[in-house]
């Protein structure tokens, strides 16, 4: 298995990452131009931060939960030569059912769909 097959899912999840940060800070800075949430409301936290962009701020927020260990797996795969099919097809399957989750976490934030992608 070559390295850019292993290394491919990997620049995927991380582009999906820079994708909900960019996300996030378009909402937020909407939403304080806006005038929804002062300044001084959001300076400690996100408690008062519309829905939109509390959705896409914990969206993001999760992408530093379960796929570090995912990162943790390749890194240690990839030096140990413990990389085959198998592993990249998993990678896969857990990059796209990263985007599922990260899709409905976004837009309906139906707990039960998110649920089921997250599992």
């Amino acid at each position: 298995m070559s390295v850019q097959m292993v290394l491919l899912p990997v620049f995927v999840l991380v582009g999906l990452t820079f994708a909900l940060l960019l996300g996030m800070a378009m909402a937020r800075s909407r939403s304080v131009k806006a005038g929804a949430p002062r300044l001084k409301d959001i300076a400690l936290g996100q408690a008062n931060w519309p829905t939109g962009a509390t959705q896409l701020g914990n969206c993001f927020s999760n992408q530093f939960e379960v796929p570090l260990l995912f990162y943790l797996l390749i890194a240690l795969a990839l030096p140990l030569r413990r990389v085959d099919l198998v592993m990249v097809l998993l990678s896969w399957v857990f990059v796209v059912t990263r985007f599922v989750h990260a899709g409905i976490f976004v837009t309906s934030n139906d707990v039960r769909q998110r649920s089921l992608a997250w599992f």
